[in-house]
């Protein structure tokens, strides 16, 4: 007898061998069936889904979800754009910390709102005493006032209290670490938030670095999240490239470094395993960090690597001999370069054909660089809601001749690239949906159309957030696609997204979604 068939809709399978079914049949968590293998079957419940369509739930491949619960619970100054009622908000958050000399975070910063970035002397007006650090939207960068920059190593460059990359890390070196109590709750608030949008499975990008980490013991946070019924999704973990300590391991084994006990890509299980090694080779675009091939149109500066190229190559070529799959932050051009070069030199040292490596973002990829990409069988992981809310900017920036490579689509597809969907939440919205719209018009919210010739068709949009997000977390035996045998993760919509107008694609309502075949309930 089958615990449920969910009748009455129009399954989208994702799935070349039978597209579209009716009826879906589940036994203990996984797909028993479609159609007329499932509909005269007993079953213990028959929910009637009354012609909505089905999708297989959507896996966004590079989320932070500690970041995205602590983000919903902090004081904010998005949308501010007056430095006075920015310091309004910084002083009451200060007010309404009683123990004096206590750290006081404010999210929400964007100094493109502001005109200019907010600086130290300004946040010291409203300080009273207490240490504040202002963390910027894209995640690569913050302002702090003095009792913070006081306590910094002289040698930590910092302008006027905006520190960049490495320095915003020192800056959070400072700070005792979150507690696994606190880290799980946050865990618990942002998967409820994904699940509300259709999100059944993501790849938490980096645990335990000290650029976005939270913890040295973040992996254990969300064991703990899981333990207490927190964790309602699947969830995989990339590694951030710190952890990795030198060993001595036997030469045959070609291993220079490794995480302790030699824990790598693949451990774990459905619901919770470690993914990718995450290694950062440059900065953001908001924050105007992304290492790029010319500089920013408008700037003096072409962004910045996070270290020497070749201490980059060293780091990612040490990661695929040790057997991970790799996940190489790159947005700018010169960025991917390295990047590029590193997995290309990795791949002559030890041929790994399966090892599926990732360029996290791909944000600026030049056309020359898209061969490259194809050859070394690189997926390239994408954000298209960064273009939907932040691409007048974004093309502005790079100028008439370089704003058509942006978060590229049909480049990728059209050289057999790999193209995976994801959001980089809490950086931009999480939404699919909203995501797929993106990827089919190419516009923006306020309409401009950036890229046109990078558009790809609804299908193809709807298999980067599905079928190619399985692929690039090593997923495609258990999830992606409704398939007999595959877990029975799904998101019901209110509409089909191949029927609707583009325009309206990203409003489609999320009616209920499904994890290990049951409805399982979001938001906060």
């Amino acid at each position: 007898m089958l615990c449920a068939r969910l009748t009455n809709a129009r399954f989208l399978t994702m799935d070349p061998d039978r597209p579209v079914a009716h009826d879906l049949g589940i036994w203990h968590g996984r797909i028993a069936g479609l159609d007329e293998a499932v509909t005269s079957l007993p079953a213990r419940e028959v929910i009637d889904l009354q012609g909505a369509t089905v999708l297989p739930g959507f896996i966004d491949a590079h989320v932070h979800l500690a970041w995205t619960g602590f983000k919903q619970n902090t004081p904010s100054i998005a949308g501010r754009t007056r430095i006075d009622d920015v310091l309004a908000v910084v002083e009451e958050a200060v007010a309404r910390r009683n123990s004096p000399g206590a750290w006081v975070t404010i999210a929400g910063y964007d100094q493109r709102a502001l005109g200019r970035h907010l600086t130290a002397t300004e946040l010291d007006k409203v300080s009273d005493g207490h240490k504040v650090f202002v963390l910027h939207d894209s995640g690569h960068g913050c302002v702090v006032n003095t009792a913070v920059l006081d306590l910094l190593p002289a040698d930590i460059p910092h302008e006027d209290g905006f520190l960049a990359e490495r320095a915003m890390g020192a800056a959070r070196a400072l700070r005792l670490p979150y507690s696994q109590e606190e880290l799980a709750e946050a865990i618990g608030r942002a998967a409820r938030t994904c699940l509300a949008e259709g999100v059944t499975a993501c790849a938490e990008a980096g645990v335990g670095g000290t650029l976005f980490g939270h913890s040295p013991v973040e992996l254990g946070a969300y064991q703990l999240a899981r333990d207490k019924g927190l964790l309602p999704l699947r969830v995989q973990l990339m590694v951030s490239a710190d952890r990795l300590n030198p060993v001595a391991a036997h030469d045959a084994d070609g291993i220079p470094k490794a995480l302790d006990l030699g824990l790598r890509t693949g451990f774990g299980d459905d619901w919770l395993s470690v993914g990718a090694l995450k290694i950062y080779t440059d900065g953001g675009m908001m924050a105007r960090t992304a290492a790029l091939g010319s500089p920013y149109e408008g700037l003096d500066h072409a962004g910045q690597l996070q270290d020497d190229p070749e201490a980059l190559a060293e780091t990612i070529v040490e990661g695929h001999l040790a057997g991970w799959q790799l996940a190489v932050h790159a947005i700018g051009d010169r960025a991917a370069d390295v990047a590029l070069n590193a997995l290309e030199r990795a791949h002559r040292l030890r041929p790994r054909p399966g090892a599926r490596h990732r360029i996290e973002h791909a944000g600026l990829i030049r056309p020359d660089q898209l061969p490259r990409f194809a050859r070394l069988g690189v997926s390239a992981v994408v954000q298209p809601n960064f273009l939907r809310y932040f691409g007048d900017d974004y093309a502005a920036i790079m100028g008439e001749e370089r704003a058509p490579w942006l978060y590229r689509g049909r480049g990728f597809l059209d050289h057999g690239i790999t193209l995976v969907g994801s959001s980089d939440r809490p950086v931009a919205d999480g939404s699919p949906l909203r995501a797929v719209q993106f990827m089919v018009e190419r516009a923006s919210e306020t309409g401009q159309v950036i890229g046109p010739d990078e558009s790809i068709a609804v299908d193809e949009a709807l298999r980067a957030y599905t079928v190619a997000g399985a692929f690039a977390c090593h997923w495609e035996d258990s999830v992606g696609s409704l398939a007999p045998g595959k877990r029975a993760d799904l998101v019901v919509l209110g509409d089909d997204p191949r029927r609707v107008d583009i325009s309206r694609m990203g409003d489609i309502e999320v009616v209920a979604t499904y994890v290990d075949g049951r409805e399982v309930p979001s938001g906060d």
